[in-house]
């Protein structure tokens, strides 16, 4: 069948291009590797914790049949991820790719957090002589910022940053006291930080049939209110009311086909993940968001004797420069005061402390670069005091369990990877059940992130100290690549063919009516939560194709 665009994978990314090529009148395929999800299927979302037989605990079977997946879920959101024997990879190294099996994809289950980049970041490759400059700066995706946060509905607060420009915000959610209390020591005691509340794509106010947050804190089960953004809430069925929209579940795509004599990509080949029957449908235009790894899996499987190492692969950086923020190094610390004051709800974000490494000159760091602080406040509940008593039972046991612990803060470092070439994404000869070849992965976070790392242990804890907080104690994850879930590179922008897959608009190069919106177009990591510049990226993209399609030179 023949479509004026095709759209692969359904995700943030995927369903922002889903819905502009729909709203501008494009006759669209939506292709989805999973099973379907409509907005409203989340059957565990209004379910108490004792209705679950584990009590959403993770079981032995968990941990052993998902020893990736099982990172990433409990037994609430469980149904949102792979399993890990149905997709098989290959890690020379350790590396956690969490999969996300349905439509919506990960947009289901991500952490929501929304931060613009500035020109810090898109000048940062070119000002210190790593890898390629960016193509693009901040003025031209300001306005797409604007664009997509106005749809998206942002709560949060302005600051007025340089590193970190404000948006489009609503009603900012509230810190507790004790994010107050640091607030304020953090203010008098640092000449170059704040703290504030995170940016996230949950409701403060109601945007059409989407209705506000309710601090239940149960995102990631999926939010029947639609109180956060996912493609299932917002940009899907916003696709669907222009009738121009087709989706398609179950649909692996395993190559974009290219036509030698357009010197085009004319569709798509991939196999029906139910009945495993092979397909191919055919449109002027493809936007590929399979997500980072994925989408550079299907373009190194898209040879042909004009490209036999993969489609757009010239420059022969298709694959490579992986990357993904690292978010295990940080510090606790418990507060004596505030016991008269306690907080109602539960509310679904932290606060942050933006970047402060590396803004002015001076600096004597052993690392380039970045990193933020995420964290939180709370009171102690009952399930971090269970071990405190041992021995106990009955009912002064309970009524210990019941009365509040001390206040305590933890906060860890989000830092930026640099984009080396050596870490990569790579087709074995080795096939899954589908015929698709599968992915190797070869990363790891080198001397500069570990250098990063051990600042954000000292910076945290000295926060604290200085803020009061006793029994510091810092820590250090170790968590591979992956476990962020920012995964991003292998396919990225550039002005140069020779050293880059994508121009500034996101196309390839050599195949103009090809367009990659997802992670894998970008060209450095910056430390910031990626997916409002997808979301920005893609919007543009798609304005840029349509309008191109209609002068003919798509």
């Amino acid at each position: 069948m023949n479509y004026d665009a095709i759209v692969i994978g359904s995700g943030i990314s995927g369903g922002w291009a889903a819905k502009e090529l729909s709203e501008k009148g494009l006759k669209t395929l939506l292709l989805e590797r999973g099973r379907e999800v409509k907005h409203g299927d989340y059957p565990t979302a209004l379910k108490k914790p004792w209705e679950f037989p584990d009590r959403l605990q993770l079981t032995r079977e968990d941990r052993e049949t998902n020893p990736v997946q099982h990172h990433f879920y409990d037994e609430s959101s469980r149904s949102f991820f792979i399993k890990d024997n149905d997709y098989p990879y290959i890690q020379t190294k350790p590396f956690f790719w969490a999969q996300g099996n349905q439509v919506g994809g990960r947009s289901l289950t991500w952490g929501r957090q929304c931060y613009r980049w500035s020109d810090l970041d898109f000048e940062a490759n070119v000002k210190d002589g790593t890898a390629i400059d960016w193509p693009i700066r901040y003025k031209d995706i300001a306005p797409w910022y604007d664009y997509v946060e106005q749809y998206v509905g942002i709560s949060g607060n302005k600051e007025n940053l340089s590193q970190l420009p404000d948006g489009i915000f609503q009603q900012p959610m509230p810190l507790n006291c004790i994010e107050e209390h640091l607030k304020t020591s953090i203010s008098k005691n640092y000449d170059h930080r704040i703290l504030t509340i995170a940016r996230v794509a949950n409701l403060t106010e109601a945007i059409g049939n989407r209705g506000q947050c309710l601090k239940r804190n149960l995102c990631s089960r999926g939010c029947p209110f639609g109180a956060y953004f996912s493609s299932n809430s917002a940009t899907i069925p916003t696709a669907f009311a222009t009738g121009n929209l087709s989706l398609r579940p179950f649909s692996t795509v395993t190559e974009i086909i290219y036509d030698e004599k357009t010197q085009k990509a004319k569709g798509v080949r991939g196999i029906d993940t139910e009945t495993m029957q092979p397909f191919e449908f055919y449109a002027k235009i493809i936007f590929l968001n399979a997500s980072t790894i994925a989408s550079a899996a299907i373009l190194l499987n898209s040879v042909s004797s004009r490209f036999p190492n993969g489609m757009g692969n010239d420059s022969g950086e298709l694959g490579h420069n992986l990357m993904d923020h690292h978010s295990s190094a940080g510090a606790w610390g418990e507060h004596p005061g505030y016991k008269e004051f306690y907080y109602k709800g539960r509310r679904p974000c932290g606060f942050l402390i933006p970047r402060f490494r590396n803004l002015r000159e001076g600096e004597d760091l052993n690392f380039k670069r970045g990193y933020n602080i995420q964290g939180d406040g709370e009171r102690r509940e009952w399930q971090d005091a269970t071990n405190t008593y041992p021995d106990e039972i009955g009912e002064s046991f309970k009524k210990k369990l019941l009365a509040p612990g001390p206040w305590s803060v933890w906060m860890a470092g989000w830092g930026e990877c640099l984009p080396y070439h050596e870490n990569k994404v790579t087709l074995s000869s080795k096939k899954n059940k589908w015929g698709m070849p599968l992915v190797e992965i070869d990363f790891e976070f080198k001397s500069n992130e570990n250098n990063m790392m051990e600042d954000i242990k000292t910076s945290c804890a000295d926060m604290l100290e200085k803020a009061g907080f006793k029994n510091i104690s810092t820590f250090n994850y170790d968590r591979p690549g992956g476990g962020t879930v920012h995964e991003m590179g292998t396919a990225r922008m550039g002005n140069d063919p020779k050293t880059s897959v994508l121009n500034k608009y996101n196309q390839i190069h050599s195949v103009k009516n090809v367009f990659i919106t997802d992670g894998s177009c970008m060209t450095s990591s910056a430390c910031q939560n990626p997916s409002l510049t997808y979301m920005a990226l893609t919007a543009r993209a798609c304005a840029f194709a349509v309008e191109e399609l209609k002068k003919g030179n798509l």
